[in-house]
């Protein structure tokens, strides 16, 4: 294989994770640290089901106008298997781009589970593509090929 040739993705599932109200946490500065607490959601694609109530989304406001985001949750499978999220990323502007909207929201999620036919899920990498709405948050999971 070429080291220099990008490795392709490949789209597995989608989470919708539904949202409730920020929680400040820490100021410092320009800086702000919120918990954005998960209520629940849903999962499609190669992984179906729920997103379990009670997680949430440790969200820093940098001063230079970009957001850190860590999210731990808990997904319920269609079957009744539970797999943990811990899922670290960035959200800021694209150029060009000012107000509410931020195209750049990309994050690696990882994922950890006892459920035999979904060791898949911890032996490779994935990336995620995010969209910010106010009352949810939808991440994309693409695996990265070999």
């Amino acid at each position: 294989m070429n080291s220099s040739t990008a490795p392709a993705l490949r789209f597995a599932f989608r989470i919708v994770a539904e949202v409730g109200s920020y929680l400040p946490l820490q100021r410092r500065d320009a800086e702000l640290l919120e918990f954005i607490p998960i209520t629940g959601g849903t999962v499609e694609g190669d992984v179906a089901g729920t997103v379990l109530p009670g997680g949430g989304d440790w969200c820093l406001t940098r001063a230079d106008d970009a957001y850190e985001v860590e999210a731990r949750y808990l997904v319920r499978t269609a079957d009744g298997q539970i797999i943990d999220v811990v899922n670290v990323g960035l959200v800021r502007h694209l150029p060009g781009e000012s107000g509410e909207a931020m195209g750049y929201f990309q994050s690696t999620p990882r994922f950890r589970t006892t459920a035999p036919d979904l060791q898949w899920l911890t032996r490779s990498v994935f990336i995620g593509r995010g969209t910010a709405n106010e009352n949810d948050t939808t991440i994309d999971i693409f695996e990265v090929q070999a």
